[in-house]
């Protein structure tokens, strides 16, 4: 991740700007505010700002005036239970907004989760900058014969290599042919000064989803746990997996008892159908339980026995 000197100096600008204010603050968040978060080759998170913190779950579910008397354990022995029980509308009153670079691939990805407020970059307006993702030798892999969405085994270092330079010299090429359409450098400077460009809005269509994109993303707590939940799981995509990993660790900051609670009952912890449910109740009265006895289908069986330590 680079950034230029002028993106530096404003992020300088923001980090080094104070205000004295009456609202709940978090020390850990406001350490890495405004701070970008390095994620694969051109990518970032930064935390631009946030509302509440874990009092304010607390006080939504308890609708009080403040803490009281109430002892942290209390807190976390609260919070944990809202967690345990999915009771999710005291979650709902923290928000926190990132700013994000992200190949566009992930985004199309991303913004499946629509309880966000988004505001992306618009290459009607700005000419997208030359950047685009080629991942690293490791995260190339053919594709999976199990799973039709996911990747198998890693490629061999020459296909390795052709893929890359696949991927490079289409994405060099197209970008340069966007520079040409619009008759204009990244920096807005007119290439030929005899000819008119094409419009912005058409030019980009020539882009590859491997470019870098750019939003605002505010989400409610309970919304971006849940986006957590599915986008830092092991079975999601590579990339869209390395973003939700830093993400979680400023959940982690921001709201650290919260953040416990859902590691333990949510990322940590596992739901049970009713019929799987049967099946822990029976081994654990030390039936034997086979596959075909069991009423459950192929992959809920092989998922159930991998939870449980039992994986054939």
């Amino acid at each position: 991740m680079e950034l230029t000197a002028e993106q530096q100096a404003a992020i300088d600008a923001e980090r080094a700007a104070t205000a004295t204010t009456r609202r709940a603050t978090v020390p850990a968040l406001e350490d890495i505010l405004y701070q970008p978060l390095a994620v694969l080759d051109h990518g970032f998170v930064r935390v631009v700002d946030y509302l509440g913190d874990d009092r304010a779950v607390v006080q939504a579910a308890r609708v009080s005036y403040g803490a009281g008397t109430r002892r942290v354990q209390d807190d976390a022995g609260l919070i944990g239970y809202l967690m345990r029980h999915r009771h999710t509308t005291p979650f709902e009153m923290c928000e926190i907004k990132y700013h994000v670079k992200l190949p566009i691939f992930v985004a199309r990805q991303w913004i499946r989760h629509r309880t966000a407020s988004v505001n992306e970059i618009s290459g009607r307006y700005s000419i997208l900058d030359k950047e685009y993702y080629l991942p690293a030798p490791e995260h190339l892999a053919a594709q999976s014969s199990a799973n039709r969405q996911g990747r198998g085994e890693a490629l061999s270092g020459a296909e390795t290599a052709r893929v890359l330079s696949l991927l490079r010299d289409d994405a060099e090429r197209c970008y340069a042919d966007y520079e040409e359409m619009l008759n204009q450098d990244r920096y807005g400077t007119v290439i030929d000064d005899t000819r008119s460009g094409l419009a912005r809005e058409l030019a980009r269509m020539n882009l590859t989803l491997a470019t870098y994109t750019q939003w605002y993303w505010k989400i409610d707590l309970h919304n971006l746990l849940h986006f957590l939940s599915l986008r830092a799981d092991p079975h999601a995509q590579y990339e869209i997996r390395a973003y939700a990993e830093v993400m979680m660790d400023t959940v982690a900051r921001w709201v650290p008892v919260t953040f416990a609670a859902f590691g333990e009952h949510r990322m940590g912890g596992l739901h049970l159908s009713a019929k799987a449910l049967d099946v822990v109740k029976r081994l654990v009265a030390g039936e034997p339980v086979s596959e075909s006895a069991s009423g459950l289908g192929r992959r809920e069986w092989r998922e159930l026995m991998q939870a449980l330590g039992r994986a054939p």
